[in-house]
């Protein structure tokens, strides 16, 4: 069933890819994320899942916020405004200059480079 799927989706595209337990790794991520320097994505697709998965995360950890389980160690605040190709881009830079992250589950890594840049300020986990 799952390669008459990847045939159907495209002759093996990148959703047809060995997956490691349902887990994308940092390097994984950051394949998807980037982007060539005119904008273009490197993997067909790629922006929307990189995207998606970054929105995931942010979705993980307001719920956490809303039941008072959020970790208060790396607790980040993004504003609504801010736009998810930004987010995108935030997250490609920090995987970039954080390769030990390559292996490893690409989620903690996403939290991290989101902290990094959004800090909630004076602001306790409720």
């Amino acid at each position: 069933f799952f390669v008459a799927l990847c045939l159907v989706a495209g002759s093996g595209g990148i959703w047809c890819a060995p997956a490691h337990a349902a887990q994308f790794s940092g390097d994984y991520l950051l394949r998807l994320c980037l982007t060539d320097k005119n904008g273009k994505e490197v993997v067909p697709g790629g922006s929307t899942a990189c995207q998606g998965y970054i929105a995931g995360i942010l979705d993980y950890h307001n719920l956490q916020k809303s039941l008072g389980t959020a970790p208060e160690t790396v607790n980040f605040c993004v504003p609504d405004d801010v736009d998810m190709s930004l987010l995108q881009k935030m997250v490609t830079l920090y995987l970039i200059k954080n390769r030990q992250h390559a292996s490893f589950t690409a989620a903690p890594a996403v939290a991290l480079a989101l902290y990094q840049y959004y800090p909630c300020k004076g602001k306790k986990v409720k």
